[in-house]
Protein backbone atom coordinates (compact mmCIF):
# COMPACT_ATOMS: atom_id res chain seq x y z
CA UNK A 1 0.00 0.00 0.00
CA UNK A 2 1.47 3.20 -1.01
CA UNK A 3 1.09 6.09 1.57
CA UNK A 4 2.80 9.54 1.33
CA UNK A 5 5.44 9.43 4.58
CA UNK A 6 7.18 12.07 3.05
CA UNK A 7 4.32 14.14 4.06
CA UNK A 8 4.26 13.88 7.75
CA UNK A 9 5.18 16.94 9.23
CA UNK A 10 5.43 18.29 12.52
CA UNK A 11 3.66 21.78 12.43
CA UNK A 12 4.39 24.06 15.03
CA UNK A 13 1.59 25.61 16.97
CA UNK A 14 2.27 29.48 18.90
CA UNK A 15 2.00 29.46 22.60
CA UNK A 16 2.27 32.49 24.78
CA UNK A 17 5.84 33.21 25.62
CA UNK A 18 5.52 32.99 29.39
CA UNK A 19 4.20 29.54 29.52
CA UNK A 20 7.53 28.33 28.56
CA UNK A 21 6.59 25.18 26.69
CA UNK A 22 6.39 24.33 22.89
CA UNK A 23 3.98 22.62 21.06
CA UNK A 24 3.98 20.59 17.64
CA UNK A 25 1.80 18.49 15.82
CA UNK A 26 2.52 15.26 13.99
CA UNK A 27 0.32 15.36 10.90
CA UNK A 28 -0.62 12.04 9.93
CA UNK A 29 -3.79 13.33 8.25
CA UNK A 30 -1.43 14.10 5.45
CA UNK A 31 -0.08 10.17 5.01
CA UNK A 32 -3.27 9.28 2.65
CA UNK A 33 -6.70 11.17 1.35
CA UNK A 34 -8.72 8.47 2.50
CA UNK A 35 -6.34 5.77 5.32
CA UNK A 36 -5.20 8.47 7.01
CA UNK A 37 -4.02 9.57 10.21
CA UNK A 38 -3.59 6.66 13.09
CA UNK A 39 -5.96 4.29 10.51
CA UNK A 40 -2.92 2.76 8.51
CA UNK A 41 -1.36 2.03 11.14
CA UNK A 42 -4.05 0.13 13.21
CA UNK A 43 -4.41 -1.64 10.18
CA UNK A 44 -1.49 -2.90 8.85
CA UNK A 45 -0.91 -5.97 10.69
CA UNK A 46 -3.49 -7.30 10.55
CA UNK A 47 -4.14 -7.19 7.04
CA UNK A 48 -0.52 -8.08 7.10
CA UNK A 49 -1.66 -11.39 9.63
CA UNK A 50 -5.19 -11.97 7.10
CA UNK A 51 -2.21 -12.18 3.95
CA UNK A 52 -0.22 -14.43 5.57
CA UNK A 53 -3.72 -16.41 6.28
CA UNK A 54 -4.84 -16.72 2.87
CA UNK A 55 -7.90 -15.07 3.88
CA UNK A 56 -10.20 -13.51 1.34
CA UNK A 57 -13.04 -11.53 3.36
CA UNK A 58 -12.29 -8.88 6.17
CA UNK A 59 -14.69 -8.34 8.77
CA UNK A 60 -15.00 -5.34 11.07
CA UNK A 61 -17.45 -3.35 13.42
CA UNK A 62 -17.94 0.12 13.58
CA UNK A 63 -20.81 3.15 13.43
CA UNK A 64 -22.18 4.92 10.55
CA UNK A 65 -19.55 7.80 10.49
CA UNK A 66 -16.69 5.28 11.64
CA UNK A 67 -13.59 6.26 10.33
CA UNK A 68 -12.30 3.13 10.56
CA UNK A 69 -14.98 1.41 8.80
CA UNK A 70 -14.47 3.56 5.33
CA UNK A 71 -10.64 3.32 6.29
CA UNK A 72 -10.97 -0.53 6.22
CA UNK A 73 -13.03 -0.29 3.19
CA UNK A 74 -10.09 1.30 0.79
CA UNK A 75 -7.67 -0.29 2.39
CA UNK A 76 -9.18 -3.94 1.75
CA UNK A 77 -9.99 -2.63 -1.55
CA UNK A 78 -6.06 -1.81 -1.98
CA UNK A 79 -5.03 -4.91 -0.68
CA UNK A 80 -7.28 -7.58 -2.56
CA UNK A 81 -9.66 -8.08 0.22
CA UNK A 82 -13.25 -8.51 0.39
CA UNK A 83 -14.39 -6.09 3.24
CA UNK A 84 -17.65 -6.38 5.42
CA UNK A 85 -19.29 -3.77 7.66
CA UNK A 86 -21.06 -4.51 10.66
CA UNK A 87 -22.83 -1.45 11.02
CA UNK A 88 -24.21 -0.17 14.38
CA UNK A 89 -28.03 0.37 14.51
CA UNK A 90 -30.80 -0.41 11.70
CA UNK A 91 -30.36 0.50 8.18
CA UNK A 92 -31.20 4.02 7.08
CA UNK A 93 -33.46 5.12 4.51
CA UNK A 94 -29.73 7.27 3.15
CA UNK A 95 -26.99 5.99 3.74
CA UNK A 96 -24.18 8.47 5.53
CA UNK A 97 -21.16 10.12 3.25
CA UNK A 98 -19.18 7.66 5.31
CA UNK A 99 -20.74 4.59 4.53
CA UNK A 100 -21.38 5.16 0.88
CA UNK A 101 -18.08 6.32 0.23
CA UNK A 102 -17.10 2.52 1.97
CA UNK A 103 -19.81 1.10 -0.19
CA UNK A 104 -17.90 2.51 -2.97
CA UNK A 105 -14.82 1.11 -2.03
CA UNK A 106 -16.38 -2.21 -2.52
CA UNK A 107 -17.30 -2.82 1.37
CA UNK A 108 -20.77 -5.09 2.20
CA UNK A 109 -22.53 -4.06 4.57
CA UNK A 110 -24.79 -5.80 7.88
CA UNK A 111 -26.42 -3.68 10.03
CA UNK A 112 -26.93 -5.05 13.32
CA UNK A 113 -29.45 -3.79 16.16
CA UNK A 114 -27.97 -2.50 19.08
CA UNK A 115 -28.41 -5.29 21.34
CA UNK A 116 -26.62 -7.95 18.45
CA UNK A 117 -23.95 -4.97 17.90
CA UNK A 118 -22.87 -4.73 21.96
CA UNK A 119 -22.25 -8.29 21.89
CA UNK A 120 -20.36 -8.24 18.21
CA UNK A 121 -22.85 -10.86 17.15
CA UNK A 122 -21.90 -11.69 13.39
CA UNK A 123 -24.86 -13.26 11.80
CA UNK A 124 -24.23 -16.78 10.45
CA UNK A 125 -24.87 -15.60 6.98
CA UNK A 126 -21.01 -13.77 7.15
CA UNK A 127 -19.30 -16.88 8.53
CA UNK A 128 -20.14 -19.47 6.05
CA UNK A 129 -16.58 -18.48 4.49
CA UNK A 130 -13.29 -18.23 5.83
CA UNK A 131 -13.35 -14.46 7.32
CA UNK A 132 -10.44 -12.60 9.53
CA UNK A 133 -11.89 -10.36 12.06
CA UNK A 134 -10.93 -6.96 13.12
CA UNK A 135 -12.23 -5.30 16.27
CA UNK A 136 -14.04 -2.33 16.21
CA UNK A 137 -11.44 0.94 15.95
CA UNK A 138 -8.76 -2.01 15.35
CA UNK A 139 -8.82 -2.38 19.36
CA UNK A 140 -6.25 -5.15 19.84
CA UNK A 141 -2.45 -6.30 20.36
CA UNK A 142 -1.59 -5.64 16.52
CA UNK A 143 -3.65 -2.75 16.32
CA UNK A 144 -1.50 -1.25 19.71
CA UNK A 145 1.34 -2.68 17.59
CA UNK A 146 1.11 -0.72 14.45
CA UNK A 147 0.37 2.54 16.54
CA UNK A 148 3.32 2.09 18.18
CA UNK A 149 5.27 2.64 14.73
CA UNK A 150 3.98 6.12 14.56
CA UNK A 151 6.93 7.91 16.26
CA UNK A 152 9.10 6.15 14.49
CA UNK A 153 8.02 9.24 11.88
CA UNK A 154 8.52 12.14 14.39
CA UNK A 155 11.33 13.67 16.73
CA UNK A 156 12.08 11.63 20.28
CA UNK A 157 12.60 14.88 22.34
CA UNK A 158 9.56 15.39 23.48
CA UNK A 159 8.54 15.35 27.28
CA UNK A 160 4.72 15.35 26.46
CA UNK A 161 2.53 13.01 24.04
CA UNK A 162 -0.91 13.71 23.81
CA UNK A 163 -3.74 12.30 21.79
CA UNK A 164 -7.67 11.79 21.31
CA UNK A 165 -8.63 8.20 22.76
CA UNK A 166 -11.56 6.71 21.59
CA UNK A 167 -11.10 2.36 21.77
CA UNK A 168 -7.23 3.25 23.38
CA UNK A 169 -5.65 1.29 20.88
CA UNK A 170 -3.13 4.24 19.59
CA UNK A 171 -2.69 5.27 23.04
CA UNK A 172 -1.60 2.24 24.19
CA UNK A 173 0.78 1.92 20.98
CA UNK A 174 2.09 5.45 22.03
CA UNK A 175 2.87 4.17 25.59
CA UNK A 176 4.45 0.93 24.74
CA UNK A 177 7.12 3.00 22.18
CA UNK A 178 7.64 6.23 24.62
CA UNK A 179 10.83 6.32 26.49
CA UNK A 180 10.84 6.66 30.53
CA UNK A 181 10.27 9.78 31.27
CA UNK A 182 7.99 10.68 28.50
CA UNK A 183 4.50 11.02 29.71
CA UNK A 184 1.16 10.34 27.46
CA UNK A 185 -1.87 12.45 28.26
CA UNK A 186 -4.99 10.98 26.40
CA UNK A 187 -8.44 12.83 25.68
CA UNK A 188 -11.41 10.81 25.67
CA UNK A 189 -13.57 11.31 22.96
CA UNK A 190 -16.60 9.72 25.05
CA UNK A 191 -19.01 10.24 27.70
CA UNK A 192 -18.51 8.13 30.96
CA UNK A 193 -16.45 5.87 29.34
CA UNK A 194 -15.18 4.62 32.43
CA UNK A 195 -13.66 0.83 30.85
CA UNK A 196 -10.98 2.93 28.69
CA UNK A 197 -8.27 3.06 31.20
CA UNK A 198 -8.50 -0.97 31.64
CA UNK A 199 -8.88 -1.27 27.70
CA UNK A 200 -5.71 0.35 27.28
CA UNK A 201 -3.90 -1.15 30.29
CA UNK A 202 -4.65 -5.18 29.09
CA UNK A 203 -2.72 -3.88 25.85
CA UNK A 204 0.26 -2.40 27.39
CA UNK A 205 3.33 -4.07 27.40
CA UNK A 206 4.34 -3.17 30.80
CA UNK A 207 2.18 -0.38 32.79
CA UNK A 208 5.28 1.56 34.21
CA UNK A 209 4.96 4.51 32.02
CA UNK A 210 3.32 7.95 32.88
CA UNK A 211 0.22 8.29 31.62
CA UNK A 212 -3.35 9.33 32.30
CA UNK A 213 -6.78 9.92 30.39
CA UNK A 214 -9.08 13.40 30.67
CA UNK A 215 -12.46 12.97 30.61
CA UNK A 216 -13.21 16.55 30.20
CA UNK A 217 -13.83 17.43 26.94
CA UNK A 218 -16.24 15.16 25.12
CA UNK A 219 -18.44 17.68 24.66
CA UNK A 220 -21.64 16.21 25.27
CA UNK A 221 -20.27 12.50 24.20
CA UNK A 222 -19.02 10.76 21.19
CA UNK A 223 -19.61 12.34 17.81
CA UNK A 224 -21.49 15.40 20.07
CA UNK A 225 -20.03 19.01 19.32
CA UNK A 226 -21.32 22.25 20.78
CA UNK A 227 -20.88 25.81 19.08
CA UNK A 228 -17.85 26.38 21.21
CA UNK A 229 -16.21 23.44 19.60
CA UNK A 230 -16.99 25.01 16.14
CA UNK A 231 -15.96 27.84 16.93
CA UNK A 232 -12.26 26.56 18.11
CA UNK A 233 -12.32 24.68 14.93
CA UNK A 234 -12.21 27.95 12.79
CA UNK A 235 -10.22 30.09 15.21
CA UNK A 236 -7.97 26.99 15.09
CA UNK A 237 -7.53 26.32 11.40
CA UNK A 238 -6.96 30.59 11.22
CA UNK A 239 -4.11 30.82 13.26
CA UNK A 240 -2.95 27.18 11.87
CA UNK A 241 -3.98 25.91 9.04
CA UNK A 242 -3.98 22.81 10.45
CA UNK A 243 -7.88 21.61 9.99
CA UNK A 244 -9.54 19.41 12.51
CA UNK A 245 -12.34 16.96 12.63
CA UNK A 246 -15.45 17.33 16.10
CA UNK A 247 -15.42 13.83 16.68
CA UNK A 248 -12.12 13.54 17.65
CA UNK A 249 -8.68 15.90 16.80
CA UNK A 250 -10.94 19.19 17.93
CA UNK A 251 -11.58 18.15 21.14
CA UNK A 252 -8.05 16.79 22.16
CA UNK A 253 -6.48 20.40 20.44
CA UNK A 254 -9.36 22.01 22.71
CA UNK A 255 -8.25 19.99 25.46
CA UNK A 256 -4.67 20.69 25.18
CA UNK A 257 -5.17 24.75 24.52
CA UNK A 258 -7.32 24.74 27.59
CA UNK A 259 -4.77 22.43 29.42
CA UNK A 260 -1.97 24.84 28.74
CA UNK A 261 -3.84 28.17 29.82
CA UNK A 262 -4.43 26.48 32.99
CA UNK A 263 -0.62 25.99 33.67
CA UNK A 264 -1.20 22.07 33.51
CA UNK A 265 2.05 21.50 32.07
CA UNK A 266 5.28 22.67 33.54
CA UNK A 267 7.12 25.12 31.94
CA UNK A 268 10.12 23.45 29.94
CA UNK A 269 7.82 21.14 28.40
CA UNK A 270 7.72 19.87 25.14
CA UNK A 271 4.47 19.10 23.63
CA UNK A 272 3.93 16.54 20.71
CA UNK A 273 0.20 16.20 19.77
CA UNK A 274 -0.91 13.42 17.22
CA UNK A 275 -3.20 14.62 14.53
CA UNK A 276 -4.75 11.25 14.04
CA UNK A 277 -7.04 12.08 11.23
CA UNK A 278 -10.52 11.63 10.27
CA UNK A 279 -11.72 14.47 8.81
CA UNK A 280 -14.17 12.86 6.50
CA UNK A 281 -16.53 12.80 9.86
CA UNK A 282 -16.89 16.85 9.19
CA UNK A 283 -19.22 15.68 6.15
CA UNK A 284 -21.88 15.41 8.56
CA UNK A 285 -21.53 19.21 9.29
CA UNK A 286 -23.92 21.79 7.68
CA UNK A 287 -21.71 23.28 4.78
CA UNK A 288 -20.85 27.43 5.86
CA UNK A 289 -19.93 26.07 9.53
CA UNK A 290 -16.47 25.62 9.04
CA UNK A 291 -14.19 27.91 7.13
CA UNK A 292 -12.40 24.51 5.86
Amino acid sequence: MHLLFDHITEDLVPVPAEKGISVSVLRLDKIHPVISGNKWFKLRYYLQEAGEQHKKRIITFGGAWSNHIVATAAACKINGFVSVGLIRGEEPAVLSPTLLEAKGYGMEFCFLNRGDYSKKRIPAEWLKDEYYLIHEGGYGEKGAKGAADILQYCKTDFTHCCCAVGTGTMMAGLLNAVSPGQKVTGISVMKNNTGLEKNVRSLLHQDQKEWQIIHDYHFGGYAKHQPELIAFMNEFYDQTKIPSDFVYTAKLFFAVSDLIKNNFFPPGSKLLIVHSGGLQGNASLEKGKLIY
